[in-house]
């Protein structure tokens, strides 16, 4: 193995002791090069790979209204789009589970704020999250009727 290598080595400190004991020149210039750039400065390390970098956090804010709108996919296929619950505090992978169990249909959470419902579900909907989530008035609720993706 190159000595390049001996800080990238599992065994780094096995790896150091054999270079201090055989090739002490060699340890010393490695060591010079990891620790000082050319203004005598400490150099910092790059990122290893694999970091998970900066998390976004999501902002808070107030409650809005939840919106639900029919869209459709087909000639006579719809699909129930629903918005808002988010900013109820309302996990939208448990809410769109209770929607698709309630309504014996497929649910999915897709976008930041969404939650697809397949069929038309919209009137049953505006009785189901006020009863399901009391935090949710049904004042709250508003129904923007049929619209295009």
């Amino acid at each position: 193995m190159p000595p390049e290598y001996c800080e990238y080595y599992p065994g780094y400190e096995q790896c150091k002791a054999w270079l201090e004991k055989n090739c002490p020149d060699l340890l010393e210039q490695l060591t010079m090069d990891d620790t000082e750039d050319g203004d005598g400065k400490k150099k910092s390390k790059a990122q290893k790979r694999g970091g998970r970098g900066v998390i976004k956090t999501k902002k808070k804010s107030e409650p809005q209204k939840v919106t639900i709108n029919r869209v459709t996919r087909n000639k006579r296929k719809y699909v129930t789009v629903i918005r808002g619950l988010s900013t109820h505090d309302i996990d939208l992978r448990k809410a769109s589970k209770a929607f698709s169990n309630k309504f014996s249909c497929g649910a999915s959470v897709t976008g930041d704020d969404e939650i697809v419902i397949q069929g038309d579900v919209t009137y049953d909907l505006i009785d189901f999250i006020p009863e399901h989530w009391p935090e949710i008035d049904e004042d709250a609720i508003e129904d923007l009727g049929d619209m295009k993706r």
